[in-house]
């Protein structure tokens, strides 16, 4: 399970600037700003593989040709060409288990996370189904991951209870990485890129129908991040 929300685009305008600084083309750009900062930001609703994904808003800007045209060409002479990804920002929030988080920490240039803290908060709230990833569970695992939820709720009450440290390390143990947990994520396109082709044919539904999928919703992915 996976949800992506709160999707945001920044810095196109620095980032037009910048590829054309080493040629002086500036006088050929041709993309328009009513803004200067240029934002995409994602319309009401969060991007989740089961429903139909987001749609995006321009905020006072349209990618002229002439910058187009020219981004693909840098795209294509490789990466130290194309360091104007690395000035478009990405920001979102991410709802996904910790198995995915695992894989998603393997990215360490060029993203920062924030998250909800399983140390400070785990027993906030008492556990339920909705809080682990489980839609490829098969009944009789369904039945283990509620004793497991069960025994979590029996060890947050006694902690509630006692606040004996004993019984917040039950948890914090036991917990399974279907565990879902919230991150607010900023990277960059160049990120983002490297992201798609490494993990579009991965075998986890988030990478696949989730992650990869909400990123060829961003402004201009096509030609900048999938192709």
């Amino acid at each position: 399970m996976i949800e992506i929300s709160h999707v945001e685009t920044y810095g196109w305008e620095a980032a037009i600037r910048g590829m054309r600084n080493p040629m002086n083309s500036w006088e050929k750009s041709d993309t328009f700003f009513i803004e200067p900062r240029g934002v995409f930001h994602m319309l009401t609703g969060g991007y989740s593989p089961y429903s139909g994904g987001p749609n995006f808003v321009s905020q006072g800007f349209e990618l002229g040709r002439n910058d187009l045209a020219l981004m693909e060409k840098l795209i294509k002479a490789g990466p130290d060409h194309a360091k104007f990804l690395r000035m478009i920002g990405i920001s979102m929030d991410i709802l996904a288990p910790l198995y995915w988080w695992k894989e998603m920490d393997t990215y360490k240039v060029g993203t920062t996370a924030n998250s909800c803290s399983t140390m400070h908060k785990i027993a906030a709230k008492e556990f339920t189904r909705d809080d682990f990833s489980h839609e490829h569970l098969v009944p009789r695992m369904l039945e283990v991951l509620d004793v497991t939820i069960a025994n979590l709720n029996a060890c947050r009450g006694i902690y509630l209870e006692t606040q004996d440290k004993k019984w917040w390390w039950q948890m914090i143990q036991l917990l399974p990485t279907s565990y879902n947990q919230r991150r607010t994520v900023t990277l960059n396109y160049e990120v983002a890129r490297r992201q798609y082709h490494a993990r579009k044919n991965h075998k986890q539904d988030e990478w696949r129908e989730g992650y990869c999928k909400a990123l060829e919703q961003l402004p201009y992915a096509k030609e900048l991040i999938v192709e």
